[in-house]
């Protein structure tokens, strides 16, 4: 007899319907969060830090605590909850726009600093809440609301590459990219996901992980073309690999 396999939604996840547009990586990387939360148990321990942009709602959705902070200013507010609550979890949430542009002050210090915290990158390349501008990400002849012809590095300048700037830095322990377009780098981004948060339970120092996700609204794209434009523009824009690992 065939046995049905059934998901089991997991406990910290709220039963609401999100908000996010199809296709959006935000819900599916928030279900990841949740099952990992469930599986160690820290459920009471978690402190979310949601700035501004697409998951600014992220507390609608995922039953821990979360403090919204600033535009850009993630890092700095997780600095001092942890600092203040060093037994708690603190995970920092950002877009884009909020890590490397307006917040690209916070997000080398707290690295330089080495905090025990985690942060997680959503890069999806253009700013999505406010209608799909450019952001620091915006691959070189990428068409945006700013840049209708295409970004162009003579006016523009070059996209940015997070992990790549961050791996200068001496004090960061982990520092990853990975991407959710198909089901085993899913499955690959939440195992990324999971060390990430148990190097801060060890008390082992600042973990940064970017994850490549789509935006099909602002792109013009269905879901499915969407991930089809990851794997054809930016992988080799922002190539998905660790970068530093120290045990």
């Amino acid at each position: 007899m065939n046995k049905k396999i059934l998901y089991k939604k997991p406990d910290c996840l709220k039963d609401k319907t999100m908000h996010y547009c199809p296709g959006c990586g935000h819900s599916l990387i928030h279900k990841l969060l949740a099952e990992i939360i469930d599986e160690y148990n820290i459920k009471d321990k978690t402190i979310f830090v949601a700035p501004v942009g697409c998951a600014v709602l992220l507390y609608d959705y995922i039953d821990c605590d979360t403090i919204e902070a600033a535009h850009g200013r993630a890092p700095a507010t997780a600095t001092g909850i942890k600092r203040a609550k060093p037994d708690n979890i603190v995970i920092s949430y950002q877009g884009d726009g909020d890590l490397l542009a307006i917040g690209m002050a916070e997000t080398v210090h707290a690295a330089n600093r080495g905090e025990n915290i985690t942060v997680i990158f959503i890069n999806n390349a253009i700013y999505g809440m406010t209608g799909g501008q450019m952001a620091p990400t915006t691959i070189i002849g990428q068409k945006t609301l700013t840049t209708q012809s295409g970004r162009n590095p003579l006016n523009e300048g070059y996209p940015i590459g997070a992990c790549e700037l961050l791996n200068t830095l001496k004090a960061p322990i982990f520092i990853e990219r990975c991407s959710i377009t198909d089901v085993k780098s899913v499955i690959k981004t939440k195992n990324v996901l999971k060390k990430a948060i148990k190097n801060q339970m060890d008390g082992k120092g600042y973990s940064f992980v970017e994850i490549l996700s789509s935006c099909p609204t602002n792109w013009g794209l269905t879901p499915v073309e969407a991930n089809k434009w990851i794997e054809k523009n930016m992988f080799e824009v922002y190539p998905v690999k660790n970068f530093r690992d120290i045990v």
